[in-house]
């Protein structure tokens, strides 16, 4: 059971909250309303002060948007792919198989290739944001940086250094690119 104060009427909504009726689409008299705030809860306070996705959310979002831009990317690149190997003598339902099996295979491998990189740059900017408590353009350039070596360390020294401040400078043209979007076009 939960407190309640006895000198406030507890059909009227305290400040910052609303009241919510779970019955109110059925029609039906109800006296059972909650109080819902208006605002997010926090367990603690410091997570109030930081106006920034969680790792998880990261996690969540830098992965599944690199793995769908990909797969759609590599389901054209199949689409083409297979007109491309259309052979005369081939009839409309093997014209149409061969379209489907090439964009669904490309679209798999793009999502898979892409979605992996897009794990590792979400762990290692929570991490980089972790660990300095700043969210900034230089958190996501060194989470590039260490994205592009880390997905090319197994072909080498070089290789995994050019791919690092590959990783780099995209991830810093993205962040540029986002906030000359926030500051011109009013987004």
């Amino acid at each position: 059971m939960s407190y309640s104060d006895n000198n406030s009427d507890p059909n009227q909504p305290k400040p910052g909250t609303r009241l919510y009726n779970p019955y109110q689409d059925l029609h039906l008299p109800s006296q059972t309303l909650y109080h819902l705030p208006t605002s997010p809860e926090y367990l603690f306070t410091e997570e109030s002060l930081h106006q920034r996705r969680s790792w998880g959310e990261n996690l969540t979002f830098y992965t599944g948007s690199a793995y769908l831009s990909a797969s759609i990317a590599g389901g054209a690149a199949g689409f083409f792919s297979a007109f491309r190997s259309f052979e005369p003598t081939d009839t409309l339902k093997l014209k149409v198989n061969r379209i489907l099996n090439s964009s669904g295979h490309s679209g798999r491998v793009w999502g898979n290739r892409v979605g992996v990189v897009g794990l590792i740059y979400a762990g290692m900017e929570s991490g980089i944001v972790a660990i300095t408590d700043r969210d900034d353009v230089w958190s996501s350039v060194a989470a590039g940086l260490g994205t592009g070596a880390v997905c090319r360390a197994a072909r080498g020294v070089r290789s995994a250094a050019v791919a690092g401040a590959l990783g780099g400078l995209a991830a810093g043209v993205v962040v540029a690119g986002k906030q000359a979007l926030k500051r011109y076009a009013m987004i």
